[in-house]
């Protein structure tokens, strides 16, 4: 897998365990240590842990291997190495401390479609039985 696809696949991943404000920095002009930054939101530590889980599973299916998981423990700021891609997911007030889109604000980043999770709408019938 390239590693922009990887990099999406990645940011797919975290949408599917409700990450929020997703970007994706391409690092390949800026950086020697990765080709892609991949950084998310999640609204708890519990959360956060979920992510990174579903990360580090969805890569390992596809036979991708991953270097480290760091900060799992504690869960404030998870990094997830798969070598080309880091992802980084944060709790909001952590993400906000270290401010890695404006630490990298030379970085291009690469727009995700965020895909709107439509929920039907069930309408309540009720039935009556005579």
């Amino acid at each position: 897998m390239r590693s922009r696809q990887k990099a999406l696949f990645v940011a797919d991943l975290a949408m599917a365990k409700k990450a929020e404000s997703i970007v994706i920095l391409d690092m390949r002009k800026l950086s020697n240590i990765t080709d892609f930054f991949v950084i998310a939101t999640a609204s708890s530590t519990t959360r956060a842990q979920a992510i990174a889980n579903n990360i580090e599973q969805g890569l390992q299916d596809k036979g991708e291997s991953l270097s480290n998981i760091e900060g799992y423990q504690e869960a404030r700021w998870v990094l997830v190495d798969a070598y080309d891609v880091t992802a980084h997911v944060f709790i909001g007030e952590v993400r906000d401390f270290y401010n890695l889109e404006g630490l990298w604000g030379d970085a291009p980043r690469i727009r995700l479609c965020q895909r709107k999770q439509k929920r039907k709408k069930r309408s309540k019938k009720v039935s009556k039985r005579k």
